[in-house]
């Protein structure tokens, strides 16, 4: 593996010469395990996570999940998984066709499923689309224990409690006293199967005192943060499939919706059924239990591994992680806050590897709590997990992208309907593939050059192997940006909508034309695509081409560019004593400043890097940056890294933005501006001025990854501040 140094600074730059320390590997155990954070007391929002990115397990200080009540009601400690989804009954038989509509705009063919107002979304048939499918919780692992008086403990009965996540071995470890004895809870996810392992060491398992109570939840209708119903016991059943010393094997039934859970010991179970669907687990006269709990949508016929072995097995795949893949670490750097941002960097390592590496793109909040019934959003696909090539493990990338291969039938239909070529990818879905009726989501369309992306962040990383793997997408995708794109008469060149919904949500799509952003990535995506036939030894297609020669530039005026075409008085407006800083209404300098993106997320082909350079300046200074988004501010520092402002980039990744504020665990909220007296959500701690949504957000995470990936593979010298020991990169598409 090629170490690389690089230093912002000449004189740095010099002192790391004379310094043979700095030839030298990353001391990557060191760099990771100085950054497993350690608790003493619990964070309402930041309950540690372990998982494999098919599943996690989100747990308390004990822990498990024995406490969840000590938790923001936006964190709500599930046990949830990219396969486990849910649908209410729909005995009307509801289809897509319920929400679609002629949009009214010249020239446009098809329908779409387009609500005018959010008043639409009461109708039932509407919410029923928007709704289902969800994810739902596979059920709730907590500790049962009880005093030598055989009374349930209490929180407050807990003492000396602490907790590390030991990211090296992705191993959680808890300890705490309760009723004078000590107790060591151990907890970890096996990589290859949905294994939840569970060590538990104390003289209380001798006496019976101590234990695991495993539980069973139905679906709540409300669905978001927490999809969980305990209130309604006879909404679901759980059916013993087996039970005994040897263990426990249950098949659960919420409607349509069935999945299996498997749970053995490396001793004699003692198993109890105090409740309906609760199942208590104990081991009397032993101190030291190690459980495996399986979740598997069908039953697996492979006996569980053993114990030990599992969690070895753990171990040595976190292990593997850390040591394989790229590595950056900035030791040595004058600036104070070198070491926050390499804290980031490793927890965001770990959280999208939990959240982000599954079978199907994730959702915004991934495998914590639901956001929008659990469904993902493509348009986030690339910040989720584009990172994951340029970080040089593209195998974590490569677990979702069948989801596309899978959905082409789809794909090819939509746009089919709507009278244009290729696949036509959706925004808001489930694993279904079906869009989910929305006042925005029908026409937003910077999802469509994604899969172009990724394919080439995978060729990047794996290379020739890519080509084959991915061509289909990649042309068909293509296919679609060169018919989606409209051919104007009267200008003589291509223009993107309307009807558009630009990256920045706030432009009226019936009438919006050529976002600068959405223009850029189609150019990006149909020149890549050439490349890509090219490398295959075909001809360039002769209709991508003739749109590529005639594509609108990017619109710009007075010196800056616009967030789009039809919005000409952009600066005018932002500049204005009503808009300034506060923008409010129809205030067009609000929501994601994506027209910079242009130039930093795409390397800037097509685009004039001082007029770049004065619209980031614009940016900076005229935008209301109050209410952004957590992956803004790398796409803004990677912006400025290419523009060659090293020390501004720096400083977009570690700014006080309230959405990109990183907690103990290494996750940042989703904050909305509201009045104080906005309604606020149980046991939240909000921020004056705005109002807590959601306590994680993890385009944050993968964001920042994909800024620094960039950062150490572009280097640059401006003052002696940083310094950037960075290994193992790949480049960015």
């Amino acid at each position: 593996m090629n170490a690389r140094t690089i230093v912002c600074g000449v004189a740095a730059l010099l002192a790391v010469i004379t310094a043979p320390a700095w030839s030298a590997p990353i001391d990557r155990h060191a760099l990771v395990m100085r950054h497993s954070p350690t608790i003493t007391t619990i964070d309402r929002s930041a309950p540690f996570m372990v998982g494999n990115g098919n599943i996690a397990f989100t747990a308390d200080i004990t822990g498990l999940q024995t406490f969840p009540e000590r938790y923001s009601s936006l964190a709500p400690l599930l046990i949830e998984s990219q396969w486990g989804w849910h649908s209410f009954p729909n005995p009307g038989g509801v289809t897509l066709d319920a929400a679609q509509v002629d949009v009214g705009v010249p020239g446009v063919r098809g329908k779409y499923p387009w609500l005018r107002n959010w008043d639409a979304a009461l109708d039932p048939a509407i919410q029923w689309l928007r709704e289902n499918p969800h994810k739902i919780s596979l059920g709730r692992l907590s500790l049962f224990m009880v005093d030598a008086g055989g009374k349930a403990a209490a929180f407050a009965d807990l003492g000396a409690t602490r907790q590390t996540l030991d990211l090296w071995s992705g191993r959680l470890q808890s300890t705490f006293t309760f009723d004078g004895a000590p107790v060591e809870v151990e907890t970890s996810m096996h990589p290859t199967r949905d294994v939840l392992i569970v060590r538990l060491k104390s003289p209380l398992l001798f006496e019976g005192r101590l234990g695991v109570d495993l539980k069973f939840p139905g679906v709540n209708p409300q669905i978001n943060p927490d999809p969980a119903d305990w209130a309604h016991p006879g909404t679901h059943s759980t059916q013993e499939l087996a039970r005994g010393p040897e263990g426990l094997a249950v098949m659960r039934q919420i409607d349509d919706t069935h999945y299996a859970v498997k749970a053995v010991s490396d001793r004699e179970l003692d198993i109890a059924s105090p409740a309906a669907h609760v199942y208590r687990l104990t081991t009397p006269g032993a101190t030291q239990m190690t459980l495996l709990v399986e979740f598997s949508p069908e039953v697996v016929p492979v006996p569980l591994p053993d114990p030990e072995n599992a969690r070895a097995t753990a171990a040595r795949w976190w292990t593997d992680f850390w040591q394989n893949g790229a590595m950056v670490e900035f030791k040595g750097s004058a600036d104070p806050r070198a070491d926050e941002l390499e804290r980031r960097v490793v927890l965001s390592q770990y959280l999208t590897a939990v959240n982000g590496a599954g079978l199907y793109p994730p959702q915004e909040e991934g495998l914590f709590s639901n956001s929008w019934n659990g469904k993902f959003h493509l348009e986030m696909h690339a910040w989720h997990e584009a990172h994951f090539a340029a970080w040089g493990r593209p195998e974590l990338l490569e677990r979702s992208m069948p989801w596309y291969e899978a959905q082409l039938p789809n794909a090819r239909a939509r746009a089919k309907s709507h009278g244009v070529r290729g696949a036509w990818w959706p925004k808001m879905v489930g694993p279904e593939g079906r869009e989910s009726p929305s006042t925005v989501n029908p026409f937003i369309m910077w999802q469509q050059p994604h899969p172009i992306y990724l394919a080439e962040a995978l060729y990047q990383a794996r290379g020739v192997e890519a080509l084959a793997k991915y061509r289909t997408i990649v042309f068909e995708t293509a296919d679609l940006l060169a018919s989606w794109a409209r051919f104007d008469r009267k200008s003589r060149r291509y223009v993107l909508g309307p009807p558009i919904m630009p990256a920045q949500e706030t432009h009226p799509p019936l009438t919006t034309m050529n976002p600068t952003f959405e223009l850029q990535y189609w150019r990006f995506g149909l020149e890549t695509a050439q490349r890509w036939r090219t490398r295959l030894g075909m001809k360039r297609e002769k209709r991508w081409d003739d749109v590529l020669a005639k594509l609108s530039p990017p619109p710009e005026r007075d010196g800056l560019y616009l967030a789009a075409e039809s919005q000409p008085d952009l600066w005018t407006r932002a500049r204005s004593a009503e808009c300034s800083k506060h923008a409010a209404g129809d205030c067009p300098n609000r929501d994601h400043p994506s027209l910079v993106a242009a130039y930093g997320y795409l390397g800037g082909a097509g685009v004039d890097a001082e007029t770049m350079r004065r619209t980031l300046d614009a940016v900076t200074r005229d935008w209301d940056l109050r209410q952004t988004w957590g992956w803004d501010w790398p796409m803004l520092a990677m912006t400025a890294w290419r523009l060659g402002e090293r020390d501004r980039a720096f400083d977009f990744l570690l700014g006080d933005a309230k959405n990109f504020q990183f907690g103990t665990s290494g996750m940042t909220p989703r904050l909305h501006i509201a009045e104080d007296t906005a309604p606020h959500a149980a046991g939240v701690e909000d921020v004056p001025g705005y109002r807590r949504v959601a306590e994680t957000y993890f385009p944050s995470n993968g964001s920042l990854l994909l800024a620094v990936a960039l950062m150490a593979n572009n280097p640059g010298v401006t003052d002696a501040r940083w310094v950037i020991h960075a290994e193992g990169f790949r480049p960015l598409p």
